[in-house]
């Protein structure tokens, strides 16, 4: 009979690792949650990177280059939360 510590390691990391790694994922935010939020920026530099293309960096550290209507979106917790610590 087969136990989980039988099972060959795929991928050189054990299975505890995994697991770890898979809760600090999902405690932290997942890779494409960026994509759902509008994203506080400086207005200087959103009128920068439309006329150069250049990307610019949001409040939470997200990098990209503005081209969709931020009222579509919900606005990233984190950028809100930098915000309001911020004008305090």
């Amino acid at each position: 009979m087969s136990t989980p510590l039988d099972t060959p390691d795929r991928g050189g990391t054990s299975v505890l690792d995994r697991e770890l790694e898979e809760l600090i994922q999902q405690e932290t935010k997942d890779p494409g949650d960026h994509e759902r939020f509008s994203h506080y920026v400086q207005k200087e530099k959103i009128v920068e990177s439309a006329i150069t293309g250049k990307p610019v960096r949001a409040l939470c550290g997200k990098k990209w280059t503005p081209g969709r209507d931020p009222e579509k979106f919900p606005v990233c917790p984190s950028c809100k939360e930098i915000y309001e610590s911020l004008t305090k």
